[in-house]
């Protein structure tokens, strides 16, 4: 049989791998331009990290942000770094449903985004996406602080404010994030520090089954295949990238942001992993954070808000006003 049409593994509805290494995605594969967004008035651009390794982001701002006059004060914003969801193996930072959301939450926050581009499983498996990920982070602190040097970006280094950081992401784009905070507790380019981390129905999973993961032990079979898929087969359900509660309680102590939002739905199986996440931050003790809070949505699937945050979907409206609302809040 032709190895370029024989299955290695299917991660549908995602992508297939054929026993000739060829990958085959089945969504998320579509771009969308970059550029001024009427109906929420923001403006986006692409911008290249590293074009060694092809790391990039699109970034977003309010336009009426960029129409300072000659001689004006340039607006601070929050920096926010977001990392987009699909399974470590599909999407990217200029799709389309991330392009609606990201351009919604820019406008609802009031904030300078980074919305990275890592590079995806199975070609790159994790932890690629986590290197990526905290090199993009590390290049946003620095080009917000950065005017006049080979860093510096008109419009992190004008409006981008390192003292008011977030680190964001949907699904697996939340997991990056929570490991990404863990690494940044170990210190950020100019002494910054993570204001605030958001996890958005954070994949997570674990080697017993929870509540809302139902009580066919095929669920954890299929969890462990794929997980194993995404990383390469190097990870097992264990291991703390995957499951935080597996993590001994001294290294709560290296989650490096001052507050942190999680959300959940309630017809989402990863919501119990989300909980038990919060109340291993409340109950803990070693977190040295100050405020860990958590939003949950009735009745909605996994990343519902993703394809319902440009179609005037309540829910949806409601989950990116809790997350500007988390942001812009002074505590």
């Amino acid at each position: 049989m032709d190895p370029d049409a024989e299955v290695d593994f299917d991660f549908s509805p995602f992508l297939i791998r054929y026993k000739s290494g060829r990958v085959r995605r089945l969504m998320g594969t579509s771009r969308v331009p970059a550029g001024a967004d009427a109906a929420t008035g923001v403006t986006s651009r692409d911008v290249s990290i590293d074009a060694g390794s092809g790391l990039a982001a699109r970034l977003y701002i309010p336009t009426d942000v960029l129409d300072n006059k000659p001689g004006e004060e340039k607006q601070k914003l929050p920096l926010l770094v977001y990392f987009h969801g699909g399974a470590f193996a599909v999407h990217s930072a200029f799709s389309a449903p991330h392009f609606r959301f990201l351009n919604a939450l820019v406008s609802a926050a009031r904030v300078v985004a980074v919305s990275v581009d890592y590079r995806l499983a199975p070609e790159h498996p994790v932890p690629a996406a986590y290197d990526d990920a905290w090199a993009a982070l590390r290049w946003a602190v620095a080009a917000s602080s950065a005017a006049g040097s080979d860093l510096d970006d008109p419009w992190l280094s004008a409006h981008g404010d390192a003292a008011r950081l977030f680190v964001a992401g949907d699904s697996a784009g939340a997991n990056i994030a929570h490991n990404v905070t863990l690494r940044a507790g170990g210190g950020l380019p100019g002494g910054a520090r993570i204001e605030g981390m958001v996890l958005l129905h954070p994949y997570f999973r674990g080697e017993e089954l929870l509540p809302s993961e139902g009580t066919d032990p095929r669920f954890l079979e299929r969890a462990e295949r794929t997980w194993g898929f995404v990383s390469g087969g190097r990870y097992g359900l264990s291991h703390p990238f995957i499951n935080p509660a597996a993590m001994p309680v001294v290294e709560w102590a290296k989650l490096g942001c001052r507050r942190a939002l999680v959300t959940v739905a309630g017809l989402d199986t990863l919501s119990d992993r989300g909980r038990r996440y919060v109340e291993a931050l409340r109950g803990g003790g070693a977190w040295k954070g100050e405020e860990v809070a958590l939003y949950e949505t009735e009745g909605e699937g996994h990343a519902y808000f993703i394809d319902k945050s440009g179609g005037g979907g309540e829910k949806a409206k409601k989950e990116i006003a809790a997350v500007a609302s988390f942001i812009n809040r002074q505590s």
